[in-house]
């Protein structure tokens, strides 16, 4: 019960019937079944599911509702299929642009996870099946995860890498989490008595089930003394895993009480009776559902970022465009089978060309020209890639650009060398643009990449992350104004490397040991603290409508832990019904620590008709104005001068007033 008995699945006991825990990988869908002898896939055709956004797609909703709804379909699938326990969400800090896995996160700020987080998990665990949250804890690189040992100050530790996963437990009531690969100052994470132990069970009260990362345990006495409850790897010597034949051994021998072996079985059966596995009226789950395809069709529209829209070229006009370019092999590339534990046996993917012939139907000529390949061909298939392409947007009434990155970069196990577009992308979209300077680019990736050799000659770019099996019907919809694009980026979007304060500071990925020498100042903490301008800041995204900011009212409190109360009016301007997230900053105007310039404390999407109004609250505590105090250990407000900022992203600014506390 302790240990793995194939590469999901742990084994049950017949003879008292408690049956296995079936687990499935990841966030984007439920992984298809593993041979548990030679780990090869043998896929059959009715278990093929959907494929779901990936997780910074989900957080650039900005939208709890569609985060429960996108959890609530995703465990409908993972129980439809028969598992139990559902290895996502995966929730660890976009640290660097890098980080090979950071598409199966959310965001670079801990307060958006805090949100999305636990509405993902609650959605999960409405289908009689286990949210697994990961990694815990400071699993934000690929390179040598497996050993790399992690540090940085105890600010860092709880205002930036703690915040989701307490929020895991304490506002997602999350019933399992996944140790990390990683060290943390000297110890694995699956083998540490502070993390496991002092913070997830004393400090925040955790009674669930601690699953072990697939190979993360090392030593059996560390981490069954730790509290790590399961035993998971990929090897099929299942009867030696360190919670098997070791564990019994070391149980015979006296060595370890057989007490700590009844601990984690009954965490294990108190999960099962958790989930209802001992019910008849268990939920039976549903995959490839209509309404679970609604779902992820509902995120994959609110997640497409419009990043750049200088002339109103976006929405185009389908009735004047009679013959239309698509170039770019991510325009006609499945993705769903790659990218490692998130990756999927998909029923269907609509790829972003079939979504836009799909939806232009028969009065619109569709031709496409691949561009660049990612295979590896010589400068003259190259060039002769370029060319066609070229000569094709030139003789078409509009042109739509899909590049980007794919999984041989966004991937598990590896990270990226660099934040540049691979295969000549950049030479080939300043080529076309200087044919079409009205080329609509898409950038597929589930990161930031660089964009400085070509952005200043673009009018139109819109980020789409990896977007599941109704992608291409969302990103048709949004270019042709179908849909209003709503979303706003998670994580900001350098202009290169070298201005990442992981860059600056360092280190990164390091070597044995890495210290993270930037602190609290991750993401938009750095950049607008620092005064680095980035190519689009943390919140950023546009709409076809235009929002109007204003009456904001700031009104002091006493009662209770409540500090202020803040309410403005937003505006819909302009033309077209959209949805616009007013984000909400708090800024310590004096302080004895060093703070970042601004902190995001609360955010709200509200959808407006031309010329309608809404009138926002917010409700700030305490803990709002709060940091962690190193000396005291503690979290510490000072009295002091504080702004409230409100507006449509971490650099945009609308509204601002001074206050007293």
């Amino acid at each position: 019960m302790v240990h793995g008995y194939a590469v999901y699945d742990s084994k049950g006991v017949d003879r008292l019937g408690i049956p296995p825990l079936r687990m499935a990988d990841g966030p984007m869908g439920v992984r298809g079944e593993l041979d548990r002898i030679t780990f090869e896939y043998h896929p059959k055709s009715y278990e093929r599911v959907l494929n779901f956004p990936c997780s910074t797609a989900v957080a650039s909703t900005w939208n709890r509702r569609l985060a429960f709804l996108h959890g609530k379909a995703l465990g409908n699938e993972v129980r439809g299929r028969g598992k139990d326990i559902s290895l996502s969400p995966g929730i660890n800090i976009h640290r660097t642009p890098l980080c090979g896995r950071n598409f199966e996160y959310e965001s670079e700020d801990p307060y958006l996870i805090s949100q999305i987080a636990p509405e993902i998990i609650k959605g999960i665990q409405e289908n009689d099946v286990a949210a697994c949250v990961k990694h815990f804890v400071a699993n934000n690189q690929e390179t040598n995860r497996g050993a790399v040992d992690v540090d940085m100050d105890e600010r860092a530790f709880h205002e930036i890498y703690l915040p989701g996963f307490k929020a895991a437990v304490k506002e997602g009531a999350v019933l399992s989490i996944m140790g990390a690969y990683n060290r943390f100052r000297g110890s694995f994470c699956c083998e540490s008595k502070y993390l496991l132990n002092d913070i997830l069970r004393k400090t925040w009260g955790f009674d669930g089930l601690v699953i072990s990362d697939w190979g993360a345990v090392h030593d059996t006495n560390n981490a069954l003394l730790a509290g790590c409850d399961m035993d998971m790897k990929v090897d099929n010597n299942y009867d030696e895993y360190h919670y098997a034949n070791p564990l019994k051994e070391k149980i015979e021998s006296g060595e370890i009480e057989e007490a700590a072996l009844d601990n984690m079985v009954r965490r294990i059966l108190t999960l099962m009776y958790r989930i209802k596995m001992f019910d008849p009226t268990r939920k039976k789950g549903a995959f490839n559902s209509k309404e679970n395809r609604q779902a992820i069709l509902d995120v994959a529209r609110e997640s497409i970022v419009l990043l750049k829209n200088k002339k109103n070229i976006l929405p185009l006009k389908e009735t004047t465009i009679k013959k239309l370019a698509i170039i770019g092999e991510n325009a006609d590339t499945y993705q769903a089978s790659k990218g490692g534990s998130s990756e999927v046996q998909a029923l269907y993917e609509i790829t972003p060309l079939a979504g836009i012939a799909m939806y232009l139907g028969g009065n619109t000529e569709i031709h496409y020209a691949k561009g660049y390949s990612s295979q590896d061909i010589t400068e003259e298939e190259r060039e002769k890639l370029a060319k066609e392409a070229i000569e094709l947007a030139n003789n078409c009434d509009a042109c739509i650009y899909v590049g980007g990155l794919n999984h041989d970069f966004d991937m598990e196990g590896r990270d990226r060398k660099n934040m540049k577009l691979p295969f000549h992308q950049d030479s080939l979209i300043k080529r076309l643009l200087s044919v079409r300077p009205d080329m609509v680019i898409v950038n597929m990736s589930g990161s930031p990449v660089e964009m400085q050799e070509w952005i200043e000659d673009a009018d139109t770019v819109v980020q789409y992350w990896y977007s599941g099996s109704e992608g291409g019907t969302a990103l048709a919809e949004v270019i042709f104004g179908a849909v209003n694009p709503s979303g706003k980026l998670s994580s900001t979007f350098p202009k290169k490397l070298e201005d990442t304060p992981v860059y600056r500071f360092g280190e990164f990925p390091g070597g044995d040991k890495v210290y993270y020498h930037e602190g609290i100042f991750v993401g938009y903490r750095y950049y607008d603290t620092y005064k680095v301008e980035p190519q689009f800041c943390f919140g950023h995204g546009l709409s076809y409508t235009t929002f109007h900011y204003d009456a904001l009212k700031v009104i002091n409190k006493t009662s209770g832990d409540t500090c202020i109360e803040v309410s403005l009016k937003v505006t819909n301007s302009g033309k077209v019904a959209g949805a616009e997230t007013v984000q909400l900053y708090v800024s310590d105007l004096l302080c004895s620590v060093s703070r970042p310039e601004k902190e995001l404390r609360r955010f709200e999407k509200v959808y407006l008709s031309p010329g309608e109004s809404s009138v926002i609250n917010f409700t700030l505590t305490q803990e709002d104005f709060s940091f962690y105090s190193i000396e005291d250990a503690s979290w510490k407000m000072e009295k002091g001068e504080f702004a409230i900022l409100v507006g449509s992203s971490s650099r945009d600014i609308r509204l601002k007033k001074t206050i007293l506390l």
